[in-house]
Formats: structure tokens, sequence, C-alpha cells
């Protein structure tokens, strides 16, 4: 008999009807206090060499419904190992056909990445003897907002800011960041070692653990956005932008990285600061030189498609990027990566998943260290 359960991190469905495996109807669930619904994440039980056909119903009210044409769910039997499984979307009906080779197997919008890996993250680049560990606060729910100096800390030193997860549900934010972080701890990468000799790095893993546990895709607890909360945040409904836009005004931002994911655009892009009052000649040579170094870096990083640019002046500054960039006179850069497999490079089996973000996590130092000397 089929059971479908969510009690774990991150896990998030509405069950509709399960009795006939033919016809299991499910709904995207909205995030816990908003509108928002996309991401799912569920197990089912009992289904080994079974035909299942699960649809669900309510997929055009998700709120990028663009997002389900030509994709693929993920699926795994060990939530290790991720892989595609065949996937429709037709008259507003997200449906998945999948014959499990398992009787226990799970099913996602995107490869998860779970607080407790999230905490493996922090401890294992503690260990590294590069890395400090800072508590800047605590979310809604009392989880934790850590933040991962690593560098020398001098005053002359540049400071170069990365946070990802904003929205949780864009958890290939957090494997780029697991892969940054796994060449920058490198002792023996030269590049990290150079890096490391003229900047300190700031690195928020996770700004939204809360919508992480919850099985969110794009708000905290209390249904904030976080990534439109950059400009007037409060303890009481951003705590996590609060607590480390204090942090960036203490120390300062000469390159900020704001890591993403997009549910529509099968691209790895970026999305500069164009609209910012203070985008002058000199920010735009860094954003060319950077992009250029990007792309020597990663065939999955392409500059030809991306969102459209704000006109000048007219960048929301609610947005962390713009609200940086614009504070900092910096460089500050969106990264995109894909929820569907990316078309610059595809891969039928995987898609874009975690391996794959993580390896871009640890390209983006060749980027960064083309431009350090030009940031100042």
């Amino acid at each position: 008999m089929l059971k479908i359960s969510t009690q774990f991190d991150g896990g998030n469905i509405e069950i509709v009807d399960i009795s006939d495996l033919n016809n299991i109807l499910l709904k995207l669930p909205k995030d816990n206090a908003a509108e928002y619904r996309q991401w799912f994440y569920f197990r089912a039980q009992g289904v080994a060499y079974q035909n299942l056909h699960f649809h669900f119903i309510n997929a055009k009210e998700s709120a990028y419904p663009e997002g389900w044409q030509d994709y693929a769910a993920m699926c795994s039997y060990d939530r290790i190992n991720w892989f595609r499984v065949p996937t429709s979307y037709e008259d507003g009906v997200l449906s998945i056909n999948h014959t499990p080779l398992a009787n226990s197997v799970y099913y996602a919008y995107f490869e998860p990445y779970s607080y407790e890996q999230h905490l493996n993250l922090l401890g294992d680049s503690q260990s590294s003897g590069l890395c400090q560990i800072n508590d800047l606060g605590s979310t809604l729910q009392g989880r934790d907002i850590n933040l991962l100096t690593i560098g020398n800390q001098a005053a002359s030193d540049l400071k170069i800011w990365i946070t990802a997860r904003q929205h949780p549900g864009e958890t290939m934010a957090e494997w780029f960041v697991e892969g940054l972080l796994g060449r920058l701890l490198d002792h023996q990468d030269p590049t990290s070692r150079a890096l490391l000799d003229r900047a300190t790095f700031y690195i928020v893993p996770n700004m939204n653990p809360d919508g992480s546990a919850l099985g969110n895709l794009r708000t905290n607890a209390c249904g904030a956005n976080l990534n439109r909360e950059w400009l007037e945040p409060s303890i009481e409904r951003s705590p996590e932008v609060f607590y480390v836009r204090q942090k960036m005004h203490e120390t300062g931002v000469d390159l900020y990285l704001d890591i993403h994911g997009d549910e529509s655009l099968p691209y790895v892009f970026l999305a500069g600061n164009e609209g910012i009052p203070s985008f002058n000649t000199r920010l735009q040579q860094l954003q060319q030189q950077f992009v250029q170094a990007f792309l020597a870096a990663s065939p999955d990083f392409q500059d030809r498609y991306g969102y459209e640019k704000d006109a000048p002046g007219q960048a929301n500054l609610a947005i962390a990027t713009s609200y940086v960039g614009e504070t900092f006179k910096c460089l500050a850069y969106t990264l995109e990566m894909p929820f569907k497999d990316n078309h610059q490079w595809p891969d039928d089996d995987f898609g874009w998943n975690g391996q794959r973000s993580l390896r871009l996590g640890e390209a983006i130092l060749s980027p960064i260290y083309a431009v350090i000397d030009r940031l100042r």
C-alpha cells in the first residue's frame, strides 16, 4: 500500500487522493505564511516495481508555472544520489511517471540541502583551521544565523561578501557555497592562497534556515521574501537580513555575490547593477572583466540569456544586490542557476544538480581573482 510522508527537513506536499497508483493526486503546497507554491519534497513507500503516476493538479497556480516547461523532477533512493525522472506538464497539471526499483523513494523539486548538511558544512569549514564561525543572531524560529569568516581580517584586506539561499527552495545556492568553500579552504590551491593574501571572505551559506526547514520556496517563517527586505529590515519580520546587513556595515563590502536559482530560465547567468543610481564606467568595466573571466572559468556559464537589465536609476534597492552595490559603491552580482537542465551544457540523466552547482562554486574563485586588483 502506498504511503506518502513529509515529516523530515524540507519535506512538503499536499495529498489529495493516493488510492489509485495510476492516478495519484497531489497539490503543490504554499509556503507556510505566504502564497508562493512551487517546492515539493516527499517520500513514497510500498512502491517497488510499481508504475506510479503522480499528478500535481494545481501546478498552474504555482509561482512560476512557466518553470514546468521542459522540467524533470528529481528522485533518489538514498537522498545522496539524485537523478531525473520522466515529467510532463499539460493543461495546468504536472505529472511524474516512474517505476521505482526499491520500496522507499524520494521525489523533490530540486536536490535538497538539509539543515544537517548545513551544520556539517559549518563544522567541516571550521575544522580547516582557516575559518571562523560567528553567530549573528537568531531567526524567528530560533535557528542560528551563522557567518563564516575566512582570511586575516586585516583592516587593509578587501572585503568579499557572499550570501546564499535567501529563497530557501533554491537549494542549488548552498551546493554552490559548498563548492566555493571546498576550494577556498584548500591549503594547496594557489588561487585560494592568492585571494586570502589580499581579501577576507564573509560567507552566509543559508540566509533562510527557517524557510528551508519548513519546505518553503521563497519566504521565511513569517512570510517575508528576504530579497525584498534590504531597505528596511526588522528583527520582527526579517532578522536574517537585519543582522547580515548590520555586519556588512561594520566590515564594509568591496565585492558582493548573492546566489540564487531561477525556476524558468535553463541557464547559469549573472544579473548586474546597471540600474543603481551610482552605476558608472568603473563598475561597468569591472562587470565586463568579471564576466569574461567567468566565461573562461566555466563552460556552464553564459552571458547571452538572463534578466532584462534595469534602466538607469530604476533598480529596486530593496533587493540585496542593488542595496549592497549602491550602499558600498561596489561590484555586486546576483548569480542564478537553473532548476531545470542547463541548456548551455545539457545532461539528460541529471540535468542541473547539486554536484554541478558545487563545481560552479569552485569555478567562481577564478573571476574573483581576475578582478581582485581593481575592486578599490
